[in-house]
């Protein structure tokens, strides 16, 4: 007797289908698995054997053949259990094999027959839909599959409970699409009102949320940079449709939870400068999502930037301009999606005080140097926007004033500035080629600005893309149609590290 049920692996963020082929046949009792099954898998016959036994089933005591194609497909982990059991069952005529053909099952089985949850649920339940097929998965998997469902996925607790759905005899309930919150009732985090002063660097986050623009903050210890960068989540725009699923799928595949609440605000992630560069772009022996997938469509600070490894922080470089990873082994290369925004924050030498106006400075100029040195000038490059945030006075901290602009308010703008890219095409952040030169023209005045700039600060044309990028967004903000002086001007001031490091003004007015 042969049965054949279908599933889904998990390979990156992708579900390729996986058919299940069980055969009975004479010979002395034995269960062999083929096509490139991985330890895991491997196992999965004493747990099946378990799980039948202890639901009352009858296990058959005849050779079982069970095949897993495609054959150069890996497979790995518990989730082929019950699409086995299944075929095993409808093999030998103990479930009907008709009411298996229009359905996808995945689910890891207990050995009292129970079905345990699984990663990676949510690019299995679109794979099934494109293919045209219900997927049957494991009832605590069903919150998350409620993200994408439209009515074609079926949840089960039991093995018991799938076989009488199988039967006819207990239909289950197809699980509903999950509702929809308000997308701005998410927006409840850190509010950017709770800033005293700062105008610059709350200008500066202002245009990097606007543009999508990488940003770096530099400045003292306890000013407010990781304050700051914490506020940005809160005046990002809510993700769309398609771009709230890419996120969840990432984070479903790396066994994160995804829940409707909360699924469509930018993610925000914060790894520690210990990470090693395996952990911020991902890998292993089968290759899993690192902190920059995670960041996907969200934010990555990078707090006390220097601190990271040069190697670690020079991984980053290919991501930030191409937004996807790509991780080669000797068995399989996964692509996963990493198209994030950057923002970090750095202490302008060893001690932290160089430039502070009260305390006084211990390093010397060569350890400065080295010092700024762990940041090359290609990876400095991608910062669009170096803002110094400086030590604000005890009256500024602790005035009974009028507090700052609530994140509320500079969202609003930010939406707006927004509007105006998505009739444009693209965020001004990856604007390029013929798009960045009709979207950034300038007049003769401001490109003859421009040229001096970049001649006295020894500007890489990347550099110089940034900032006609920063302008448009500046431009943006103002429901201006075309860059202005005063948009250009403001955007050479935001970049003060190269400033610094070429010891000179930018230009006169």
């Amino acid at each position: 007797m042969l049965a054949i049920v279908h599933s889904r692996a998990s390979i990156g963020v992708s579900a390729p289908a996986v058919t299940v082929e069980v055969h009975l046949s004479g010979g002395l009792p034995a269960l062999s698995i083929v096509g490139l099954p991985e330890t895991g898998v491997r196992e999965s016959k004493d747990r099946v054997r378990s799980a039948l036994l202890n639901a009352g089933f009858e296990f058959p005591a005849r050779r079982i053949t069970i095949n897993l194609a495609p054959a150069d497909l890996p497979k790995e982990g518990g989730r082929f259990d019950l699409p086995i059991a299944l075929g095993i069952l409808a093999a030998s005529g103990q479930v009907p094999a008709e009411s298996l053909k229009d359905l996808e099952c995945i689910g890891e089985l207990s050995l009292d027959g129970a079905l345990r949850p699984l990663k990676g649920i949510l690019p299995a339940v679109l794979a099934a839909r494109e293919a045209g097929r219900s997927l049957l998965l494991p009832q605590d998997n069903a919150d998350e599959a409620a993200l994408a469902s439209n009515g074609d996925v079926l949840a089960a607790s039991h093995l018991l409970t799938v076989c009488e759905h199988l039967s006819g005899r207990a239909r289950l309930v197809p699980v509903p699409r999950a509702e929809d919150p308000e997308p701005l009732a998410q927006h409840c985090g850190a509010d950017l009102a709770d800033v005293r002063g700062q105008q610059v660097p709350r200008r500066a986050l202002e245009v990097a949320a606007a543009g999508g623009h990488n940003l770096l903050f530099f400045g003292p210890p306890g000013t407010g940079k990781s304050m700051l960068a914490s506020r940005l989540p809160g005046i990002l725009p809510a993700l769309d449709d398609a771009a709230a699923m890419e996120v969840a799928s990432v984070h479903s595949v790396a066994g994160l939870p995804v829940k409707p609440g909360g699924w469509r605000q930018p993610p925000f992630r914060a790894p520690h400068h210990t990470a090693s560069a395996v952990a911020l772009v991902g890998g292993g022996s089968s290759p899993r999502p690192g902190e920059i997938s995670l960041a996907h469509r969200g934010v990555l600070f990078l707090d006390e930037l220097p601190e990271f490894q040069r190697r670690v922080l020079e991984v980053l470089r290919e991501p930030m301009e191409s937004g996807e990873i790509a991780i080669s082994r000797a068995a399989r290369q996964v692509t996963f999606p990493a198209r994030f925004q950057v923002v970090a924050a750095m202490n302008p030498c060893p001690c932290g005080y160089s430039g502070h106006p009260t305390i006084e400075c211990q390093c010397g100029p060569a350890q400065v140097m080295r010092y700024r040195s762990k940041i090359s000038g290609p990876l400095l490059d991608r910062f669009d926007l170096h803002v110094e945030v400086p030590v604000q006075t005890g009256e500024v901290l602790l005035g009974s004033g009028e507090a700052g602009e609530s994140s509320a308010s500079v969202r609003e703008r930010v939406l707006n500035a927004r509007a105006a890219q998505t009739e444009r095409g693209s965020l001004n952040a990856a604007l390029s080629g013929n798009l960045l030169h009709q979207s950034c023209q300038l007049d003769a005045g401001s490109e003859k600005l421009l040229s001096a700039a970049m001649e006295r600060l020894g500007l890489s044309a990347r550099a110089l893309h940034r900032i006609l990028r920063v302008a448009r967004t500046l431009a943006d903000l103002d429901g201006e149609p075309d860059i202005a002086r005063n948009h250009l001007m403001e955007a050479l001031g935001y970049r003060q590290l190269d400033r610094q490091q070429n010891q000179g003004p930018v230009v006169s007015a």
